[in-house]
């Protein structure tokens, strides 16, 4: 496969889980973080990391409102449950294998 391909292919298996995951709304993030070490949130801190390294201005909340389809905020009221006890002692216990979500890497 050539760069060009390639990358247009990257692109649209992107969109595709994207796409996913505005539609599973019923799939908690920290569920995400537990089971596969990666989140709604991690995906737009990525976006914003690959958009300011190309010279594109992308604030976190604009990242976010890509991500998750609506503004944050929107999503969390409708969407968000409290976490348990147990989904937090899960997080914490997880929290090595977390997605390094720092710009860069």
């Amino acid at each position: 496969m050539d760069r060009h391909t390639r990358i247009e292919a990257e692109a649209a298996a992107f969109r595709g889980l994207i796409n996913h995951l505005q539609q599973r709304t019923d799939v908690q993030n920290i569920d995400l973080m537990n089971q596969a070490g990666f989140c709604r949130n991690c995906l737009a801190k990525w976006y914003r990391a690959e958009a300011e390294s190309r010279g594109v201005s992308l604030d976190y909340d604009q990242a976010r409102e890509h991500v998750y389809g609506m503004p944050y905020a929107d999503w969390k009221e409708r969407y968000q449950a409290e976490a348990t006890n147990q989904q937090k002692q899960t997080f914490e216990s997880t929290r090595a294998s977390h997605a390094d979500t720092r710009a860069g890497n």
